[in-house]
């Protein structure tokens, strides 16, 4: 469910991290492997359920910031947010476009090659949204619920 643009960050109230990229599908990789072993320091093995769904949110919201955020010599970012007293997952993509996203996950076709990233963003965040970030680009971010993963 995607969720207007915030008008202010939220302050971390968990453990974080939060790293820069590069805009390429290694820098993608990159970031679902630093998802996964972030997701591990915080108790949340690999293998785990919502270790997975973080990793699958983070590997879409990336492949989508390096396909159609991309500005030449500009990295992406990721910020993960571990929100202990909501047991909520926050994902946050920065790019270098100002280019919106899609107002709701498309609908996807059974032939085309791509557009199914956001639907899979949908299906496994609590609720999704992007914001504008200063000076240049938006963010992108989603909601994992831990306690929905354990179910």
């Amino acid at each position: 469910m995607l969720t207007e643009a915030a008008t202010s960050e939220k302050e971390p109230r968990g453990p974080w991290g939060s790293v820069q990229f590069a805009s390429s599908a290694q820098g993608a990789r990159h970031a679902r492997h630093h998802a996964v072993q972030r997701m591990a320091e915080w108790g949340f093995p690999a293998e785990s359920d919502v270790s997975c769904a973080v990793a699958l949110v983070v590997a879409e919201l990336a492949a989508n910031a390096v396909r159609h955020g991309r500005v030449p010599g500009h990295t992406f970012g990721l910020r993960l947010d571990f929100d202990t007293a909501a047991d909520l997952v926050r994902v946050e993509v920065a790019d270098a476009a100002a280019k919106r996203p899609p107002a709701a996950a498309p609908s996807s076709f059974p032939d085309g090659e791509s557009g199914r990233g956001l639907l899979l963003v949908d299906a496994l965040a609590l609720r999704w949204g992007w914001m504008p970030r200063q000076p240049v680009g938006k963010t992108v971010w989603a909601e994992v619920s831990v306690t929905a993963c354990r179910h």
